[in-house]
């Protein structure tokens, strides 16, 4: 097992974890009818609007790719989310997860073709978190983090491409919201630098 210690933060993963639930229920509880007065206020009471919020969330309770298939957290490399206007995808209560950034774009670029507006995107940020890196039969894969405070907005981060490091899906792309930390991964293991716009728009 190797620890990369390339200017990265350490963080407790306990200590970066939402609220718990059961103090997210009372908390819930005690302002349940502002919530409600809000929330209709907002929809306007039409089942076509868009929610009131898009947040990050856990993909850690055997949700599985929407490319793939494959259980997100039960696979190395980083994770990621999309919000879509108008309910998209309209299969459930929630963004559209992947278990990649490659797979993550694909999908994207494939709504953005149909016209699917987005609202928000969240990958995992390397930046934040312990992440390792193993080593296992001459492949290093980087860990995963599917905890909702790992994940941050995939429009302000860097992502390092190209460094042969692995996850879920083979040679993966590596988020960071601390240019000095993702350009200190390309130091030690190679790549460069894109922004979301550059990933967003280069042909598939």
């Amino acid at each position: 097992m190797i620890r990369n210690d390339a200017r990265r933060r350490r963080h407790d993963h306990d200590s970066d974890r939402p609220m718990p639930d059961r103090l997210r229920r009372r908390f819930l509880a005690g302002t349940a009818s502002f919530a409600a007065a809000t929330l209709a206020g907002c929809l306007g009471g039409d089942d076509d609007s868009e929610p009131v919020s898009a947040d990050p969330i856990a993909l850690t309770d055997g949700q599985e790719c929407d490319v793939c298939g494959m259980l997100i957290a039960d696979h190395y490399g980083p994770a990621g989310q999309l919000y879509y206007a108008d309910g998209k995808p309209d299969d459930r209560d929630g963004p559209a997860r992947f278990d990649s950034i490659a797979e993550l774009l694909v999908y994207h670029r494939e709504r953005r073709s149909r016209g699917w507006e987005l609202r928000a995107a969240f990958v995992t940020d390397y930046s934040s978190v312990d992440y390792e890196l193993l080593e296992r039969e001459g492949t290093t894969y980087i860990s995963t983090h599917a905890n909702a405070a790992a994940f941050a907005d995939a429009t302000t981060l860097e992502f390092v491409v190209d460094s042969g490091i692995e996850g879920a899906m083979g040679e993966d792309i590596v988020p960071f919201s601390d240019r000095e930390d993702a350009e200190g991964f390309v130091d030690e293991h190679g790549g460069n630098l894109r922004t979301w716009d550059e990933l967003r728009d280069a042909d598939a």
